[in-house]
């Protein structure tokens, strides 16, 4: 069953020819889409199925500054105060409220994980308070156990998955003129001296000279289609949500058994954090020397899958015809199935720690392709190839939090204009560097 999602029309005209293209109708796409339409550009946004249908609506809905890896942690910073803002600049609910994020712990090496990551962002102006274990008690009544401590970072927040995107992407329509392509895939680019002229859609081709790619888990296989080398890996994780009636249950609570997220209809999301399934793939296999780090640290939460991944064509290493259908056209909206094992160990766990979830009816469960680059990093970066060419992918599970400040950072970068974080951490080719450098702890 697919994660719940709003849906918006499309514009009804074709656009022949824009100031910038953005692939991908995810968060990422829509914000970057938003933010050059705002700056005055005619943008075009093209989107093989719905927009917001793959991780973007899949996802537990957080926007956190806690536990960010260094890098990431400005994104994060900034793309707090622009849910706010993008919502009331559009007139629309976003469901973004800033509830504080609840972290509890019995790990000793976990809490002074937290304690170092919190005087860290001390030095960032970022404020979290570790709790006593009175105090994680208290804030984790709920529960009905002790716990030796934990993390309430009180300016962090949720919006809510179910409707972010498409809002966003309709806001950026109707203020900004913005153009929605829905059901339509982006084929490949047109140069003309290592210079984007156009992007070749399904539905023909439209005149451009920024190309923004922000395809998620396809991203890395559009790009070989290009020349250009993107390691990029996904797994596949499974939630459930539970339907509205639970009562004092913090809005969004994180243990290493469960997490839980209240939703915007009042029930529920339960996940258990990091678990997935490692689906082989064409592109998995190409890539995994560049991987052996990252599942080498994170073995005991990742299970073997199935051959979904190989059969839904977004880790296709084939070279496709632009005047020909692409596994793009033939598997418009990835949604593979949830492990069911996973899915009932999730409730059982939930429902063990959090008793009033016992009554509880189910809602609905689903699963996302969660696509990362190796070092856990998203990429965010202008060819220096192919001008007028941008990638930007590879969040890693982080993307729909920080979604606002990347896409602001994009506009700036293609309008010219200085940078509010310094975007050179974010090239793509610090990833031809060796695998066995550092991989992003949180």
């Amino acid at each position: 069953m697919p994660a719940p999602l709003l849906s918006i029309p499309s514009t009804q005209e074709w656009t022949n020819e824009a100031d910038a293209v953005v692939i991908g109708g995810g968060i990422i796409g829509v914000c970057t889409a938003y933010f050059l339409a705002k700056e005055g550009m005619t943008v075009a946004l093209v989107e093989k199925g719905r927009i917001g249908a793959e991780q973007s609506s899949r996802n537990w809905g957080w926007c956190r500054q806690q536990n960010r890896d260094a890098r990431e942690l400005p994104l994060a910073t900034q793309s707090l105060a622009l849910w706010e803002e993008i919502a009331k600049d559009i007139d629309m609910d976003l469901g973004f409220r800033r509830c504080g994020l609840l972290y509890l712990s019995d790990n000793e090496a976990e809490l002074d994980g937290w304690n170092r990551w919190r005087d860290f962002a001390k030095g960032e102006g970022v404020i979290t308070h570790m709790l006593s274990t009175s105090e994680a008690n208290e804030r984790g009544k709920a529960t009905h156990k002790p716990w030796k401590g934990g993390v309430f970072s009180p300016s962090d927040g949720i919006a809510d998955p179910a409707k972010a995107a498409p809002l966003i992407a309709k806001g950026a329509s109707e203020k900004y003129q913005c153009r929605i392509h829905q059901f339509c895939a982006a084929r490949g680019i047109e140069t003309a001296a290592n210079k984007v002229t156009g992007v070749i859609t399904e539905k023909g081709t439209i005149k451009t000279k920024q190309v923004i790619m922000a395809g998620g888990a396809w991203a890395s296989s559009f790009c070989k289609q290009l020349g250009i080398r993107f390691p990029q890996s996904a797994v596949r994780s499974s939630i459930l949500s539970i339907m509205p009636g639970a009562q004092n249950i913090p809005d969004a609570m994180h243990t290493s058994e469960i997490s839980i997220t209240k939703r915007g209809d009042g029930g529920y999301t339960l996940a258990i954090s990091g678990t997935a399934n490692v689906d082989v793939t064409p592109q998995q296999i190409r890539f995994a020397p560049s991987f052996l780090p990252m599942f080498a640290k994170r073995w005991k939460v990742l299970s073997p899958g199935d051959l979904q991944g190989w059969l839904s064509g977004h880790e296709s290493r084939s070279q496709w015809l632009l005047d020909r259908p692409t596994p793009m056209e033939k598997n418009r909206i990835l949604d593979p199935k949830p492990s069911q094992k996973l899915i009932n160990e999730t409730l059982r766990r939930a429902r063990q720690m959090l008793p009033e979830l016992g009554t509880i009816p189910v809602q609905a469960s689903w699963a996302g392709y969660i696509d990362s680059t190796p070092d856990g990093v998203p990429v965010i970066d202008q060819s220096n190839n192919i001008q007028g060419f941008t990638l930007a992918a590879g969040f890693s599970g982080h993307g729909f939090g920080i979604g606002p400040g990347v896409g602001r950072l994009i506009s700036e970068l293609i309008s010219g204009k200085e940078t509010f974080v310094n975007h050179q951490q974010y090239r793509l080719d610090r990833l031809n560097k060796s695998a066995w450098g550092k991989v992003s702890e949180f």
